[in-house]
């Protein structure tokens, strides 16, 4: 069976699930009457609000610069010579690290028994919205901790909003 989208309604009884387009309308009528069914219910994913996490993540990246480290390079003769490096940037990877460090990941033994973490996908069909608002509100979070952190958490939103704003 395919998925049906409903919306709550409040009737003169309490509420109700009505379908929420005509091809719903249609699925309903050919089930057969009296019939109980199992429903699951999943709200369905906001796309603004996507877009919103996504203007999060990116301010974020822009405004980031990763730490210069000191390496040091074995020379030759056995010597060492220090330089300073500095990593080039990755949304990919700093997306994927914004997502484990809320807490949104999954791990695996790799085959020469060291473990690796994999952040959650933040796709439709993988995350439900309430996950997602909860992605969202840890992420305005270890931002404000790791990146921003000279932003609070309502600043950061306004900023967002901002952003939103113009597009």
């Amino acid at each position: 069976m395919t998925d049906l989208f409903v919306t709550k309604t409040k009737t003169s009884t309490g509420y109700g699930l009505l379908p929420a387009h005509q091809e719903d309308l249609d699925a309903i009528k050919k089930l057969p009457n009296g019939q109980p069914l199992r429903v699951k219910l999943t709200r369905v994913r906001n796309g603004q609000f996507h877009r919103k996490w996504w203007a999060l993540v990116n301010y974020a990246f822009d405004i980031w610069e990763p730490p210069v480290v000191l390496a040091m390079h074995e020379l030759e003769d056995g010597q060492f010579d220090p330089d300073l490096a500095q990593p080039t940037k990755s949304m990919e990877r700093f997306r994927k690290d914004i997502i484990i460090l809320c807490g949104f990941y999954e791990q695996h033994w790799r085959i020469d028994g060291t473990l690796r973490i994999e952040p959650q996908s933040i796709s439709f069909a993988k995350m439900d919205e309430d996950e997602f608002e909860t992605l969202f509100t840890k992420t305005i979070d270890v931002i404000c901790k790791h990146v921003l952190t000279n932003y609070t958490g309502d600043e950061l939103r306004r900023v967002i909003d901002e952003i939103l704003a113009f597009e």
